[in-house]
């Protein structure tokens, strides 16, 4: 029935943002990302306007992923049976998610950018830039590393799957190999949006988990800035 108190149809769309995030784990994410950019906001101390553009650029993503939700349930009840037209209609609703996803990560970046660059541009002075012997040593270091993990951990074989991802590792320490030379932050973050692309293919063909991946770019991290270090101490 149709809500006739302004709370009841208060409550009824609360049901339905409570029911998207309970069934729709893009919903999770994207709040806990809010939570993390609109707290990181605060953190970094925004200006009153920026910080505005931010809260709405991330409602527009909640409510584009709320409409696509319901999108789906309507699409699933009218066909439920695969039909190309109903395929269609979800991927039309999920492309409106992932323009306002992409408008949204845009405003982020233009107006955090200037509060988080000269830290990481601090950040990336302290390690220091590493020497061309110093990157082929981090990259032969971490090829290395990974076979003698997976053959302790007895998973996958040195090119695919087991712990940790080869790939991420590889991808991760040249990412931080050129973040380190560059001491740009802007190169450094496009050298880490590549380094991640390497890793969501491997979890996007099913060779490794979101934790063998993980683990795979943190030893290619770790093992680059400790090579680094060591040769700017020699």
């Amino acid at each position: 029935m149709k809500p006739t108190r302004f709370i009841d149809s208060v409550n009824c769309a609360i049901d339905g943002i409570l029911y998207t995030a309970h069934t729709q784990k893009h919903m999770r994410h994207h709040f806990a990302a809010a939570l993390v950019l609109l707290f990181t906001a605060l953190l970094l101390r925004v200006s009153s306007v920026e910080f505005v553009l931010l809260a709405l650029a991330v409602s527009f993503v909640l409510f584009a992923e709320l409409l696509n939700t319901a999108v789906e349930v309507v699409v699933d009840m009218i066909s439920p049976e695969f039909h190309p037209m109903a395929k269609i209609a979800k991927d039309v609703a999920a492309g409106a998610v992932l323009v306002a996803a992409f408008g949204t990560a845009i405003i982020g970046y233009l107006i955090l950018s200037k509060y988080l660059f000269p830290v990481e541009k601090r950040v990336l002075a302290m390690v220091g830039k590493g020497s061309e012997l110093g990157i082929v040593v981090s990259v032969i270091l971490v090829l290395i590393a990974v076979i003698i993990l997976k053959a302790m951990t007895g998973s996958g074989t040195p090119l695919k799957g087991g712990v940790p991802s080869g790939h991420s590792a590889v991808a991760f320490s040249i990412a931080t190999s050129v973040s380190l030379n560059t001491q740009d932050p802007l190169i450094s973050l496009l050298s880490l949006i590549l380094a991640t692309m390497v890793c969501h293919s491997r979890l996007l063909l099913r060779i490794h988990t979101m934790r063998e991946v993980v683990f795979g770019a943190l030893t290619g991290i770790a093992i680059t800035v400790g090579v680094t270090l060591l040769f700017q101490a020699t």
